[in-house]
């Protein structure tokens, strides 16, 4: 009992009957709960969004390890020019074999081949090729073309990613811009309809104006709730982008409307994009690699000489004669020279597949440069059309607002209806939301121009 008073004590009284809508009121449509604060909000400005992005992206890592991978082909390739050196290391152990001696005057007998059954062989070993007919210089410079091929890839996927990270963001900003719009005009809905009721009370307006007004408020309402599910859908987007967990609230940094820089020459962006792009760069890049693996297959079927040598310490000692169960040394040196004049067209064909990829990566990149220039004038015509739609859409907004003013203060004195007055507030929301729509539309344009350019 106590436990209960105290509850309600400190609940305070219940009341007799809640507030809630009067019988007239027809079934509200519920909205969906606002998510808890129990995550603390990240706020996020564009380039903190990227500079997430960049670090957490699992894309990025796959290419930074391509890229590596590629880096050390290259060490690899280098490190062949040089001499290679080996320690090898041996034991045999043969069956017992019956001595062969011969008998030296004045000395006896001397053993000529001993039984040895334990043979232990060391050797320091070198290979050198001093010579590869250029084969190894060709590799080393394809390799080299393969690894700045791949860093191209890199900023290239830098690049993607950034305009992905630029449109979620603004998408989000977007939505919460769109949110924001509708629940004004729910605003002024709910305003409109208490009004409407107190002339209905006074008989001033027919049941249909409150019927009208009521069903205006649930199709806003239905606008709200979808409103708040793009907003949702755009966050959940700009977490998996910027690598944030999936309940994290996002607070964005940033308006839609901002001044507008000076686009510039179309001449000179598509000079600019042909020289900064890094997609195009990694197609030149591989043109270099073609070619070079073309000139290292050709070479191998030219002449070659290697450098070997090494020194041995061994028991028995095969090189010293006669054989001794004795730990003795001997070293080697020798040059060898090979050429491979006839292999039935296999170095031929090498060449010519080395040869067919050059060919293949140079039409790409004559395509590149075709399709570039187009790409680049759609996305500067396309800015330009979204800047101007923005001066459209404030203008929308503005003659909507003024037209809702005027039918506002008509209906007040008496002379305009109440469809009227709906239709004007449907139009001023319309209008809103259109000019959030031309906002994004060139935020989300200028991105793609700055990707077009290489930027």
């Amino acid at each position: 009992m106590a436990i209960v008073l105290s509850l309600v004590v400190g609940g305070g009284a219940v009341p007799a009957r809640a507030q809630g809508p009067s019988d007239t009121d027809p079934p509200r449509l519920l909205m969906p709960p606002v998510p808890s604060d129990a995550a603390a909000a990240v706020r996020l400005t564009l380039a903190d969004a990227i500079q997430r992005g960049m670090v957490t992206s699992h894309r990025l890592g796959e290419l930074r390890a391509r890229e590596s991978g590629a880096g050390a082909s290259v060490t690899a390739n280098e490190a062949a020019r040089w001499p290679e050196f080996s320690l090898l290391a041996g034991y045999t152990r043969t069956n017992h074999v019956e001595p062969f001696s011969v008998f030296v005057q004045g000395e006896g007998f001397q053993a000529i081949y001993p039984d040895v059954p334990d043979n232990v062989r060391t050797r320091l070993d070198l290979q050198w090729p001093i010579f590869t007919s250029g084969q190894r210089e060709a590799l080393i410079r394809a390799a080299r073309a393969e690894h700045a091929a791949t860093g191209k890839d890199l900023e290239t996927a830098r690049a993607d990613l950034r305009l992905e990270i630029t449109r979620g963001f603004w998408a989000l900003l977007t939505a919460d811009e769109a949110v924001r719009v509708v629940e004004g005009a729910l605003q002024r809905i709910e305003s409109y309809l208490n009004d409407v009721r107190n002339r209905l009370k006074v008989g001033l307006v027919p049941p249909s104006d409150e019927l009208t007004a009521q069903a205006q408020r649930s199709h806003q309402q239905v606008l709200l709730i979808e409103a708040r599910n793009a907003r949702e859908a755009a966050a959940s987007d700009l977490r998996r982008l910027t690598g944030l967990p999936p309940d994290t609230p996002i607070e964005l940094e940033a308006v839609l409307e901002a001044p507008a820089a000076s686009i510039g020459g179309i001449e000179a962006m598509v000079a600019d994009a042909r020289r900064d792009r890094p997609d195009r760069q990694a197609i030149v890049q591989r043109v270099a690699w073609a070619g070079a693996r073309a000139t290292a297959a050709a070479a191998a079927g030219k002449p070659w000489v290697f450098v070997a040598a090494g020194f041995d310490y061994a028991r028995p000692n095969p090189r010293i004669f006669p054989r001794a169960a004795e730990w003795n040394t001997s070293w080697d040196v020798s040059f060898n020279a090979g050429w491979t004049f006839w292999d039935f067209g296999r170095v031929r064909a090498e060449a010519a597949q080395a040869n067919a990829s050059r060919q293949a990566f140079s039409e790409r990149l004559e395509e590149f440069d075709t399709v570039l220039e187009v790409e680049v004038r759609q996305r500067r015509l396309d800015l330009e059309a979204a800047r101007a739609a923005i001066g459209a859409a404030a203008d929308g907004v503005k003659s909507a607002a003024e037209a809702r003013r005027v039918v506002s203060e008509r209906y007040a004195a008496g002379v305009a209806t109440s469809t009227e007055v709906m239709d004007a507030q449907e139009a001023l929301l319309g209008a809103e939301l259109e000019r959030t729509r031309a906002l994004a539309s060139a935020r989300l344009a200028e991105a793609r121009l700055e990707r077009a350019l290489g930027r």
